[in-house]
């Protein structure tokens, strides 16, 4: 079967198969289970209309219990085995991986990017917002500031490389260190400060990410409340950071978190600029480098990840929800 054919009959199966449900579903509900006649009249319609909302979420719990629920559980309970999953070790591979200089190593460089990235994308981002907004052209500097997030994290890596080049006729740091009569030099192996050329790359992508949403969260703003600071005497400083930035509080936090979220699982820059080498090694890529030993301790880095991230990823869905009340 071609694959053209094979994606129109998975779109029509899908689209008339949701439709097919919903409907059956209701039918057998209003109909047969909770029946809208008879002296439990009102009774019935109150029980249908509870149960309804779950008639349309059990799809989606379904899925989410098949690809996700059920790989979590089964990545932790695998992750207390050895590598052919005939023995059962308990908690050896958490202790052998916490034993290790390399998953230590990777462990403080995720820990300085959660910390990094988010903060100076977000900085940059409301920084550009602020600033576009008072241009004529900011429209056309928001579009060339936002175009990075069109290009995959393996593209931008690419595009750094040449950056970061140690020919001065190719890399801009080394053709400024051929000017100033310095010696070339390679800067993602430099330990330690490789980490932040390659946190660069990430910061590049995600402050066009960070302009967009807070640039839309400032336009939001009244109007006479920003008129009553400049009539009390404000200056330009102070209404930036006393009026306007409390008052998006909520939306920096959400941007910083979403960031936060997607540096913790980042793994193409590093794997793209140096395999991990040099010092910077991340939880994904040690646990990409895992994979390919005869090793069992790649799911349980899978599982240090997964409970690193959840806390942040609860506390941004918790901060979306106040948005929105």
């Amino acid at each position: 079967m071609s694959p053209l054919f094979q994606g129109i009959i998975t779109i029509l199966v899908g689209v008339f198969g949701c439709v097919g449900y919903f409907y059956a579903a209701n039918l057998l509900l209003d109909k047969v289970i909770f029946p809208a006649r008879g002296p439990n009249i009102g009774r019935n319609i109150n029980r249908a209309t509870a149960v309804r909302p779950w008639l349309f979420l059990l799809p989606a719990i379904l899925a989410l219990s098949v690809y996700l629920v059920y790989p979590v559980v089964g990545s932790f309970w695998r992750s207390l085995f050895n590598r052919s999953g005939e023995e059962f070790i308990g908690m050896d591979n958490y202790g052998a991986l916490f034993a290790d200089d390399v998953f230590r190593q990777a462990l403080f460089n995720n820990a300085l990017w959660a910390l990094v990235v988010p903060a100076a994308a977000t900085f940059f981002g409301l920084l550009v917002a602020q600033l576009t907004d008072r241009l004529k052209w900011g429209n056309i500097a928001k579009s060339l500031i936002f175009m990075p997030m069109a290009i995959s994290f393996v593209g931008a890596s690419l595009i750094w490389k040449f950056v970061y080049a140690g020919d001065p006729d190719i890399g801009i740091i080394n053709a400024v260190r051929d000017g100033l009569g310095l010696d070339p030099m390679d800067p993602i192996q430099v330990p330690f400060w490789n980490n932040f050329f390659l946190m660069a790359i990430l910061i590049w992508i995600q402050t066009g990410f960070a302009m967009v949403i807070l640039s839309a969260a400032l336009r939001g703003i009244p109007e006479e409340t920003v008129e009553a600071a400049i009539i009390d005497g404000a200056n330009p400083f102070q209404l930036f950071f006393k009026i306007k930035v409390p008052q998006i509080m909520g939306t920096i936090v959400v941007v910083w978190t979403t960031i936060t979220i997607l540096v913790l699982k980042v793994f193409d820059i590093v794997y793209t600029m140096t395999g991990g080498n040099f010092g910077t090694q991340i939880l994904p890529s040690y646990m990409m480098t895992l994979m390919f030993r005869d090793d069992g301790r790649a799911t349980a880095v899978a599982v240090v990840i997964m409970v690193v991230v959840l806390p942040v990823m609860i506390w941004n869905i918790r901060q979306a929800q106040k948005e929105m009340r």
